[in-house]
């Protein structure tokens, strides 16, 4: 049997939903192949959406018309903005989530789309024809033809899961591995390795004691993950609760190393630097004589608890032994243990910018089959993987975002321009336009270029337009207020701040640090009138209006330095030099220059190795 497609996405997961999606908005006749479509968008360890950076990474996706806030927002049980004591650019939204309605609202919606099939069945092999891929065929002897495949395949191609010294064949727990897919990508040139990731033991809350914890509340104000009209708080709010490991526990597990597959030279693969299992820890952090510990709900009704900060693969008795001598987890019952899992992935610098191989035409990559990490970075690859096998099918413009417009255009530019030597995971530091990529304005930055896309609907692209007048409203109104001395000098004195000896516009007082907009409104009920002409989403409004008044003079300086760089990404020079034989560049530019290809001048000099002399090199053969 032979089923024809324009776009096909192979896998399930989070950058497998966003793709599909993207693709069928789009008009692309669509279809996704998963091997469990009761599992779409499994949340495989924390049941927990965003965090730092990745918070934005999600009101990108949002803003460019993708699902993944929406569904968090429907499903969180649990809401807070980490980072609130820094500045507006570090500001994260993470949401605790119900892990079964996550994946039930997701099916919801893809259900619900036009243009989409799904298919449950694993992928065999690739069809390729000249270069070019054309189709697959799958374990029920199933052959689709495709003018596109987007491949999100996850931690399941030739997975290997481990606890201690036993070994399990799986993609996760108690779900099998995708074999023959990657030797029939391989084959054509496609460079593969392996990386590792891990998940933490599964406790039944009816063991633990409470009363040894610390609880940490969530937040219940008017901040969510979607830039829609949507409620907020559709489940109950569940607290999480925090704890400590102890010299007891580290001895415990330092009896577990030799038959850990982490020391014991049993995982050869890469695992996460920034999310290190709790042996790597005690190991890498010796002299520390306790680890926090998070304890978190996985859904509203369920007894199930997820122990953030104690990813592990140690043995099974290990593992429990270790736990119980945390006070909290004394009597401590257990669902599953933790785990480690090893997982093939491809090189991403064999990818262009818009995740098509430079090897296969058409084949799309996205999510971890990358090398990236977290459920935020699969769905924005994701959606830029869909859009783009869109437009290979019926035409147009590529859609990359650039490292200014977007964390998602930070992360793909990283992971095609450096490549990685560990699993992939985005944070504030990452970008050096943050300021310009704060959570507060992805709609602004990204939702225009989605509607002229055609992915943003009208709904969506009206909202933005309604913000973007309120706000404007509101910043014209503080820099045309005059504010006298007399009348205002008697707030700013209880406030704290320093009396004014002559007037000023209103805007120069909202720039203090101290004042924030609302102390004005109590205090002018002019601007307070003002405020209230807000019809919708009052507080996100304010609040973005308020950000851009007292960061605009650093708004404008990134700005400045990003238009400024800009010229270098304008000059291009892909297949434009034969780098192996310019003796005027270092031999390491030579190298890897002839490997990346890079598109411009600017991806160049972001090349690790690439030198300030070697760009200089570049310029003046570019005419520059």
């Amino acid at each position: 049997m032979e089923f024809r497609y324009d776009v096909i996405v192979i896998g399930g997961g989070h950058a497998g939903c966003e793709a599909a999606a993207a693709a069928a908005n789009l008009g692309s006749k669509t279809c996704l192949i998963t091997m469990d479509m009761n599992k779409v968008a499994q949340m495989s360890c924390n049941p927990a959406i965003g965090g730092i950076a990745k918070g934005q990474i999600v009101r990108e996706i949002d803003a460019l018309g993708g699902y993944m806030g929406l569904v968090t927002d429907e499903t969180a049980i649990q809401f807070r903005i980490l980072n609130r004591s820094k500045g507006p650019a570090m500001w994260s939204p993470r949401a605790q989530c119900d892990r079964n309605k996550f994946i039930w609202a997701w099916r919801e919606i893809l259900d619900s789309i036009p243009n989409l099939d799904i298919w449950q069945d694993t992928v065999r092999e690739l069809i390729v024809e000249n270069e070019e891929v054309v189709g697959l065929k799958t374990l029920l002897d199933v052959t689709f033809k495709a003018k596109c495949i987007v491949i999100t395949a996850g931690t399941f191609l030739n997975g290997l899961m481990h606890i201690g010294r036993t070994k399990l064949p799986g993609g996760r727990m108690a779900e099998p591995a995708s074999y023959f897919l990657t030797e029939s990508i391989v084959k054509h040139g496609v460079n593969v390795g392996r990386m590792k990731t891990g998940t933490p033991v599964r406790i039944d809350k009816k063991s633990v004691h409470f009363e040894d914890m610390d609880i940490q509340d969530g937040e219940n104000d008017f901040h969510k993950f979607s830039f829609m009209k949507t409620d907020v708080h559709h489940l109950k709010q569940l607290p999480c609760w925090t704890c400590y490991t102890n010299e007891e526990v580290h001895d415990i597990l330092r009896k577990g190393l030799p038959d850990s597959p982490l020391f014991n030279g049993q995982i050869q693969s890469i695992g996460p630097r920034y999310c290190p299992s709790i042996e790597t820890k005690i190991v890498t952090f010796a002299d520390k004589n306790q680890h926090q510990l998070f304890l978190e709900p996985e859904g509203e009704t369920t007894h199930e608890l997820y122990l953030n900060g104690f990813s592990s693969s140690l043995p099974l008795d290990i593992q429990i032994a270790a736990l119980k001598k945390i006070p909290a987890f004394r009597d401590i019952i257990i669902y599953r243990p933790g785990y480690a899992i090893e997982y093939d992935y491809f090189d991403p610098t064999q990818l262009k910018h818009t995740l098509e191989s430079k090897i296969i035409k058409n084949l799309f990559f996205a999510g971890q089959v990358n090398g990236t990490t977290g459920y935020e970075e699969a769905g924005g690859q994701g959606i830029i993987a869909g859009i783009n096998a869109h437009i290979n099918c019926h035409g147009g413009s590529e859609f990359i975002l650039a490292r200014d417009e977007a964390y998602i255009g930070v992360l793909i530019d990283d992971l095609v321009t450096k490549g990685v030597d560990e699993p992939y995971r985005m944070f504030t530091s990452r970008a050096e336009y943050r300021i310009l990529l704060r959570m507060d304005d992805a709609d602004m930055r990204l939702t225009k270029k989605s509607w002229e896309l055609g992915l943003a609907k009208k709904e969506r692209y009206d909202l933005l337009i309604e913000k973007k007048e309120e706000i404007d409203r509101i910043i014209d109104f503080t820099r045309n207020y005059s504010i006298k001395s007399d009348i205002i000098n008697p707030a700013l004195e209880r406030i704290g701040s320093t009396p004014l000896r002559h007037g000023c516009k209103l805007i120069d007082l909202i720039n203090r640090p101290q004042i924030s907009m609302e102390d004005m409104a109590k205090e002018i009920p002019d601007f307070s009138s003002e405020l209230e002409k807000i019809n919708d989403r009052k507080d996100e409004i304010k609040e973005a209006a308020e950000i851009l008044i007292k960061y605009e003079g650093y708004i404008k300086r990134e700005r400045m330095i990003a238009d400024k760089l800009s010229r270098l990404e304008n000059i291009k020079i892909k297949g434009k030099f034969d780098y192996n034989t310019i003796q005027s560049l270092s031999t390491e530019a030579r190298q890897k220059l002839a490997k990346i290809d890079p598109e411009t001048i600017a991806q160049a000099s972001r090349i690790p190795g690439i030198s300030p002399s070697d760009i200089n090199v570049l310029l003046v053969l570019s005419g520059r």
